[in-house]
């Protein structure tokens, strides 16, 4: 008798039986489809034709090296953008290790054992083996299939909300630098105006001194003088603030930031291209990331679905067995087995069938999350696109109210010097005027910031220069 030969023929028919199951076996649940929106055709407001400004270097507008230094440096040191790209190394092993289990498992083991058994009249024993145990769970319904595809859309989940990551990083590092900068402009501005003031009160109390002028004349301008310094002080704990914000987003310890205080930045054109909402879908990474978490939810209702149906397992060993050490690798110390288990869930109180309705009640969940993500990223863009117009148009007005200020000031400062007017007018047109520059200052900013917003809600990434 030779078990061999036959034991390797029912391996052959135990393996073709399982390919031509699995070949034939069906994936249950839905396939995943991305799901019609109602995308607009253009942006409401109105946007130069060209490459959408997510595609292009719109850092070089500010022509600020510390910039584009500091937004490097917070690509290769912030810890959030690390731990991101650690957990995208976490997703890409789970997809790994679900992976497998479409695949045979093949183990080896090894033993020795001395004893006896009651049915046997032959005594002590000794016992060896060394054997190969294979093992395979053959996908009937999908159920694996759809376990690695949810694991697979959770992967690149991950990956885009490392890319949305990135895309907040740049974005916040250059608001905030930009942030540092409109600082240090209103710090001058109230210093400038500090020293102004100061001036003013030595005159006026000169003139109160020789009794030209009453005492509330000093006071007023002390009152001025005061609120000037404690505006200058406020200027200056908000630049260490923000120093040490950009310390943090770049990765270090707080510090002061290199920078040219005083070089003006160039302000962005009045309008950038936007390019297609339809491009906004393919383009932005939380929604990418909201449509593959769906893509995951939906393969694994297919999970759910194939949990209601049989099971198919097969198991196969081959190896070596004596009582005696010095046979073990004889001829006939061969032993194998072949094996199927098929496994049928019967009646389980409805537990399988209310699985597969969380599963589907979840994917209705990811579904209005994917709708709501896609809804606010247009909004947006919208808001964003409203801003960069109407800011212009705001900077434009408060240039002219400086210029407007700067000669209002003048002429109440020469008023008042002339006898014409009361200190009061002076106190106001100096006002006036403080208010004014701090405002421009500010509109400035945020016509800069409005660029960057833009882009953050493009969903742009961070270009290097070719």
């Amino acid at each position: 008798m030779r078990p061999v030969p036959v034991m390797r023929r029912s391996i052959r028919i135990c393996v073709l039986i399982a390919v031509l199951t699995a070949a034939g076996g069906c994936a249950l649940g839905p396939d995943y489809a991305r799901p019609d929106l109602d995308s607009p055709d253009a942006y409401r407001q109105p946007s130069p034709a060209g490459e959408s400004i997510a595609n292009l270097g719109w850092w070089q507008q500010y022509q600020d090296p510390q910039l584009r230094a500091l937004i490097e440096l917070a690509l290769s040191e912030n810890r959030d953008l690390a731990r991101a790209v650690a957990h995208i190394e976490e997703a890409r092993a789970r997809y790994g290790f679900v992976r497998a289990d479409q695949f045979p498992r093949l183990d080896g083991r090894a033993g020795a054992g001395r004893g006896n058994q009651a049915t046997q009249a032959t005594g002590i024993q000794d016992q060896y083996v060394v054997a190969g145990d294979v093992s395979w769970e053959v996908d009937l319904f999908g159920k694996l299939r759809r376990s690695t595809q949810a694991a697979r859309a959770e992967l690149l989940a991950t990956e885009e909300a490392r890319r949305a990551v990135t895309i907040t990083l740049v974005a916040d590092v250059a608001s905030a630098y930009l942030l540092l900068r409109d600082l240090d402009t209103r710090y001058e501005i109230a210093r400038r105006t500090l020293e102004t003031r100061k001036a003013s009160t030595n005159i006026v109390m000169a003139r109160f001194d020789k009794g030209i002028v009453p005492l509330i004349d000093v006071n007023q301008a002390q009152i001025e003088q005061a609120d000037a310094a404690a505006q200058l002080a406020s200027f200056e704990r908000d630049v260490i603030r923000t120093e040490n914000l950009l310390n943090v987003l770049v990765g270090r310890n707080p510090g002061p930031i290199l920078r040219q205080r005083h070089a003006p930045l160039r302000l962005s054109p009045p309008q950038v291209p936007a390019g297609l909402p339809s491009e906004l879908l393919e383009r932005r990474p939380d929604v990418r990331q909201a449509e593959q978490l769906l893509a995951a939810q939906t393969a694994r209702i297919g999970v759910a679905e194939a949990l209601r149906w049989p099971s198919l397992s097969l198991t196969a060993s081959l190896g070596l067995a004596s009582t005696d050490l010095s046979d073990l690798l004889d001829s006939d110390a061969k032993i194998w087995n072949l094996g199927g288990n098929l496994f049928s869930p019967i009646f389980n109180s409805g537990q399988n069938k209310r699985r597969v309705e969380v599963e589907k009640a979840r994917t209705k969940q990811l579904l209005n999350a994917y709708e709501q993500t896609v809804l606010q990223a247009f909004r947006e863009v919208e808001d964003a696109l409203t801003d960069i117009r109407t800011l212009y148009d705001e900077a434009q007005a408060r240039h002219r109210q400086v210029k407007a200020a700067r000669s209002g000031a003048k002429l109440s400062r020469a008023r008042y010097d002339g006898g014409v007017t009361s200190y009061l007018e002076v106190l106001e047109s100096e006002r006036s005027l403080f208010r004014a520059e701090l405002a421009e200052s500010a509109v400035r900013r945020a016509q800069l910031v409005g660029v960057v917003s833009l882009y953050k809600a493009l969903g742009g990434g961070w270009q290097t220069e070719k």
